[in-house]
């Protein structure tokens, strides 16, 4: 058990316990993206990649959609896409539907660069998941989906719970929960 008041029963610790687990993922991933960036002098922006992956799964799309789906701010997408245009990974291109707007559109070397980065990508989670059996990666891939699947789904309503709250503290403060 825990050494913290506020969680009361096995169900509140093995939710703790998740979501521990995801923020300390979230910070191993940004420590992580920092430093690729750091040691290619900026050259690459891992999260600049989610583009390219987005665009091939998505096909081409306008900013504002790409931004939408990868739940991102204009800005951001903007600064990642002129990078992107820039090293000849991606393009701009007349959107079919309205030819006054432009779309991106992943290119041919975009597409190799995000075949190299999934392959590298796959073999550093096979390092990870060296010692794991078939099934328990299986399972963790069907659970990691059914999760993100969950959060996606609720995470609008998180937010509209959050708007309703004058601060933040008043968003934290313990709720009633339903015996």
């Amino acid at each position: 058990m825990t050494d913290d008041p506020a969680i009361t029963n096995s169900a509140d610790e093995l939710v703790d316990t998740i979501g521990y687990q995801i923020g300390r993922l979230g910070k191993l991933r940004d420590r992580t993206n920092a430093q690729i960036a750091a040691a290619t002098n900026g050259e690459i922006e891992p999260a600049a990649y989610a583009i390219l992956f987005q665009l091939i799964h998505g096909g081409p799309m306008r900013s504002g959609a790409l931004a939408e789906a990868l739940y991102s701010d204009a800005s951001t997408i903007s600064r990642q896409v002129a990078a992107l245009v820039k090293r000849g990974l991606i393009e701009r291109r007349a959107d079919p539907a309205d030819g006054r707007v432009s779309v991106l559109a992943i290119t041919a070397d975009g597409r190799t660069v995000a075949t190299q980065i999934r392959v590298r990508r796959n073999e550093s989670l096979d390092q990870v998941m060296r010692d794991w059996s078939a099934t328990e990666r299986e399972t963790f891939a069907a659970l990691l989906i059914r999760f993100i699947d969950g959060y996606e789904h609720t995470r609008q309503q998180m937010l509209t719970e959050l708007s309703a709250h004058r601060d933040l503290q008043s968003f934290y403060a313990p709720s009633e929960k339903k015996q």
